[in-house]
């Protein structure tokens, strides 16, 4: 397994590069640690490799709000610019600046 930093940081916006959803960072884990069982019900022409970093998102599309485990692989910077309209991300966050989401025990510059 190869160790590497994360790309992306809590509180970032992100979107899926293939599904039609975006959603709010709100953990990492440097590599995936979810169920095997979880990780073979995606079709194997697009499941991720397991030796990278996945976040736990508030996500949402169109019809809902949800969380989301997700690859950094198949994880691009949301440029909207926009909050998202989880209910949770009241409950993890403090508040929404310069698109980017401020965690409760992040101090203020």
């Amino acid at each position: 397994m190869i160790n590497r930093s994360a790309k992306f940081a809590i509180g970032q916006l992100v979107k899926h590069r293939i599904f039609p959803f975006r959603g709010v960072i709100f953990d990492v884990d440097p590599t995936f640690n979810n169920t095997e069982e979880w990780w073979q019900s995606i079709p194997e022409d697009i499941r991720p490799r397991k030796d990278q970093p996945f976040y736990h998102l508030l996500a949402e599309n169109e019809e809902s709000s949800y969380v989301a485990y997700v690859s950094e692989q198949n994880l691009l910077p949301d440029e909207t610019g926009m909050p998202v309209g989880h209910p949770q991300a009241a409950l993890i966050f403090e508040g929404f600046e310069d698109g980017h989401y401020r965690t409760r025990n992040q101090a203020r510059h």
